[in-house]
């Protein structure tokens, strides 16, 4: 899903939740997972506010979601190939491992449906609303069952945690959708080398 990685319509708040995702290279799996979950439910939560105040900017909105829904997909996409197939082999829970993906299938056909939307549209709100109820339920229940159960096992997180990373890296890459934070930091290198060459003007 692509994005204007230069726009100034995404907020700070949801930036630093981003930027603070992608320190998550040396964190084990369950850190890793836990900061992207975060990072997501603050866009969610950001959506909600932008409708209690009524703000209009569909530019910035349709933005949000479009970050939010990158974020997801990729999110499940690590989660499926590498975090649960782990799991299945280290706990003796299939059905949790079951359910959570049923629940990802959920999301990604809301997630489809929204991609193919605009702002504005009928449903485009409720559905990206009801996108983030279903995500924080299927947070919630993995980080209290799921990563409770990974977390006793023999599972070495630390290694499923570079896996993990390496993979949501080359997603990124290969969806041409910025690593969270990035355009914190080439806005930055771009402030610093401006008032660099201002004060170099004699």
């Amino acid at each position: 899903m692509p994005r204007n990685a230069t726009s100034k319509s995404t907020s700070k708040s949801s930036k630093s939740a981003q930027h603070a995702a992608s320190k998550s290279a040396s964190l084990d799996a369950i850190k890793l997972l836990i900061a992207d979950h975060r990072m997501v439910t603050e866009l969610f939560d950001e959506f909600e506010k932008m409708k209690d105040k009524g703000d209009e900017d569909e530019e910035a909105k349709q933005l949000l979601v479009e970050t939010a829904c990158a974020a997801l997909t990729i999110h499940a996409q690590i989660e499926e190939e590498i975090f649960y197939p782990a799991a299945r082999d280290a706990i003796d829970d299939m059905d949790l491992l079951d359910e959570a993906e049923v629940e990802h299938a959920s999301a990604k056909q809301l997630i489809s449906e929204l991609s193919a939307m605009q702002p504005g549209d009928d449903l485009y709100d409720a559905k990206f609303t009801v996108l983030g109820e279903y995500v924080k339920h299927h947070i919630e229940e993995e980080e209290k069952e799921l990563f409770a159960k990974v977390k006793k096992s023999d599972l070495d997180l630390d290694d499923l945690g570079d896996e993990l990373m390496q993979r949501k890296l080359a997603l990124h890459e290969e969806l041409g959708i910025p690593l969270e934070g990035e355009e914190i930091e080439e806005e930055e290198a771009a402030t610093r080398g401006k008032s660099a060459s201002r004060k170099n003007v004699h």
